[in-house]
């Protein structure tokens, strides 16, 4: 079975490219357009790692990964922030709030691809 990744991001062309970047590496995808329709998505479907952008309406990627650090049935779901907001107080915040990983935009898709895959315990 392969594993689920949801992607959380306000910016159709990067839901469109991370979508199918995701599905190419051997993942089943879900699409998210805002934090509330992500958090919403995380407690139906379960998904094994989100990809989450930070700045979104509704709710912020912050306040996603903090909800989602908060509930223990969670625990094991795995957090990528993928942002514009590079700043080192930002990437700190990211990470204090419990993200695994914290990748600025732009990025590598070969080296977001690489992130997953380690933080899912996937082969390359």
């Amino acid at each position: 079975m392969s594993k689920r990744v949801l992607i959380v991001d306000d910016e159709p062309n990067i839901l469109i490219s991370l979508e199918f970047l995701m599905k190419r590496a051997g993942y089943e995808v879900r699409t998210a357009r805002d934090g509330e329709e992500g958090l919403d998505a995380v407690m139906q479907w379960r998904p094994d790692l989100v990809l989450l952008d930070v700045m979104m309406p509704r709710k912020s990627g912050f306040d996603v990964c903090q909800a989602i650090r908060a509930d223990a049935s969670l625990a094991g779901l795995r957090v990528v922030m993928l942002t514009a907001k590079g700043r080192d107080a930002d990437v700190a915040k990211g990470l204090a709030l419990g993200a695994d990983a914290y990748l600025t935009k732009p990025f590598a898709t070969q080296d977001l691809v690489q992130r997953v895959r380690e933080l899912l315990g996937d082969p390359a």
